[in-house]
């Protein structure tokens, strides 16, 4: 097998940039065995892992991203004199920017692949750092977190589905939960570092997960699937033994990719009728009824008003606690991501909404009793720290399952032909109710803390009843084999 840059397939250069995988590519067979056995790569998940630890720059730029304006609203707001409702406004931006990136996002990715789109994502997210960190009024802000938002819509996307794509079978749940749990790693340290720089520091530090990211994407080989699909057979051929190891047999995997692909042509289109078929509609709706029911559980909202609903619940350094919630998160994601491959998406599925719901209860009930009890009283005192107990909890079970899941569940089962448009849907759709939650959960919580908590439980409890009757076992199925089974 020879290892080329160049495709044979005669559409110009624009992709050339984006299908070269540096040194691992330009190594020979030959020179693979002079290294000798004891050099070459028994592990097949050596590669991969690099691969995905390479990417996974992307997600922290993301979650640094949801985690900047938290710690920084007293002081930007002191410098630059900015009203309560223009620093909402600041806030949620991103969520807009995000929200176009995510319709971009599949005809990007599908264009010019995995490699290239996440480079593309990675230019504005820098761009709109530097903005934000030399801001002298609102207006640069704005354009900052708007070109964030953009980058995020596309990284949001795009990375889910490569590491689903490269993954092998038995490491694709754990591996693909490493997304979520670099969001999660990001707003934690957007948490932590906001507490000991000030927020234009802190915004040339959003730039530095894109700047090594950039070069890391030379040094990593695009996605097999993609090259397959485009018809760049041998490309496809070599990224995949780069990804297998150098001294695995990699036939019978190509002859499934090969016989999943052929039915479908490079440029082939669905019309809508189409998606009436059951291949078609049921992995729509899985994917994107989880992405819509992950941000409708009031995930986004709880964590941006944490710190007003600790302060409610009468702690009183709720800036620290939020740090306290964000390293919870990480530690729960980080779990998922030994458990995903080994208990199955299902059940960890059912037992995070499960989760979810009793303890978004509790934070109602304790919040709804607190109205009648004297705040003098000790069980004013316990009420307070049970609904901050279950807040914690809501977290840790939303970390356990319905956080990373939903996003490896959508990269495994759409069909290969529709991926790009009903990724971009399943994405868009995330983001807007995502938007519509973090907008609507101050004016709830100022009607009714209890009340919200009760509306954000039923969503839950509905999301146990989901899960339980639509969302397929994928573990230990290669993604062909998932796709196959809808039919």
């Amino acid at each position: 097998m020879s290892f080329r840059d160049d495709s044979e397939d005669g559409r110009g250069d624009i992709r050339k940039p984006f299908l070269h995988t540096g040194s691992w590519y330009r190594m020979s067979s030959r020179q693979s065995s002079m290294m000798g056995s004891s050099q070459a790569i028994r592990d097949n998940s050596i590669s991969v892992v690099a691969c995905v630890l390479i990417v996974a720059l992307g997600p922290i730029q993301f979650g640094f991203t949801s985690g900047y304006s938290s710690p920084t609203q007293a002081s930007i707001m002191a410098d630059l004199g900015l009203t309560v409702s223009e620093f909402s406004l600041f806030g949620s931006l991103s969520n807009v920017g995000a929200m176009v990136g995510a319709i971009a996002s599949g005809q990007i990715a599908e264009y010019i692949g995995r490699k290239g789109s996440l480079m593309i994502a990675a230019i504005p997210n820098i761009i709109g750092w530097l903005a934000i960190s030399f801001a002298k009024d609102s207006s640069f802000l704005y354009m900052g977190r708007l070109l964030e938002g953009f980058g995020v819509g596309i990284i949001s996307y795009t990375v889910p589905v490569y590491i689903a794509e490269i993954a092998p079978q038995n490491l694709r749940g754990a591996l693909g939960s490493v997304n979520q749990l670099s969001v999660t790693i990001g707003i934690m340290l957007a948490y932590l570092l906001g507490l000991f720089v000030e927020w234009r520091i802190l915004a040339v530090l959003g730039i530095l997960p894109c700047t090594i990211l950039i070069p890391g994407l030379f040094f990593i080989p695009e996605s097999p699937r993609w090259l397959a699909k485009m018809g760049m057979t041998e490309d496809f051929e070599s990224s995949l033994q780069v990804l297998r190891g150098f001294d695995t047999d990699i036939s019978v995997e190509v002859h499934e990719i090969k016989r999943a692909l052929a039915s479908t042509s490079r440029r082939n289109t669905i019309r809508f009728a189409e998606l009436k078929r059951k291949r078609y509609w049921f992995p729509l709706t899985v994917g994107i009824g989880l992405l819509v029911l992950q941000q409708l559980s009031g995930i986004n909202g709880v964590l941006f008003y944490s710190s007003n609903i600790f302060a409610t619940a009468g702690i009183k350094s709720s800036n620290v606690a939020t740090v306290g919630v964000g390293a919870i998160q990480v530690i729960a994601t980080a779990v998922t991501t030994w458990l995903v491959d080994r208990t199955g998406r299902r059940l960890l599925l059912i037992v995070s909404t499960s989760g979810m719901t009793i303890s978004l209860l509790i934070v109602a009930v304790s919040f709804f009793v607190k109205g009648f009890v004297p705040e003098d009283s000790s069980l004013y005192s316990i009420l307070g720290i049970l609904s901050v107990v279950g807040v914690v909890a809501m977290v840790a079970t939303f970390s356990l399952g319905m956080g990373p899941i939903p996003w490896v569940i959508m990269s495994e089962i759409l069909p290969v032909n529709i991926k790009s448009l009903a990724g971009s849907v399943a994405t868009l759709a995330n983001w807007l109710i995502s938007f519509l939650v973090t907008m609507t959960a101050n004016l709830l919580l100022d009607w009714s803390t209890g009340g919200t908590f009760i509306i954000y439980s039923v969503v839950s409890a509905f999301a146990v009843v989901f899960v339980s009757m639509w969302v397929p076992e994928t573990k230990g199925r290669t993604l062909e084999e998932i796709q196959t089974s809808f039919r």
